[in-house]
């Protein structure tokens, strides 16, 4: 198992067309339905600083990468971005209700 976070600041400007990919991503989950990930973003009281963070079952295996609303997502991240995208491994020390 793998947990991870990515965080990023986008322009004020770009903050709800982020905000709109992100839905995206999200509405092809639930439609997919893949195994193997537990997946949340989150926005901070800024408006644009994004954070997600996503469990995979397999360190081998992101089902994010296959779904085209993750890939239309992430072609422009970095042009919407003016603090670009950070990756973090993270290791569960205890937790309550997330599965962890």
């Amino acid at each position: 198992m793998r947990t991870v976070m990515v965080r990023y600041k986008t322009s004020e400007t770009q903050s709800e067309a982020n905000a709109a990919l992100v839905h995206a991503v999200f509405d092809e989950l639930r439609a997919r339905a893949p195994g193997g990930i537990r997946y949340a973003t989150y926005r901070l009281a800024d408006g644009a600083t994004f954070v997600h963070i996503a469990t995979l079952d397999s360190a081998d295996h992101n089902p994010l990468t296959t779904l085209p609303a993750f890939l239309a997502f992430q072609a422009k991240l970095k042009d919407r971005c003016v603090e670009p995208p950070v990756l973090t491994e993270l290791s569960a020390v205890d937790s309550y209700g997330l599965g962890a």
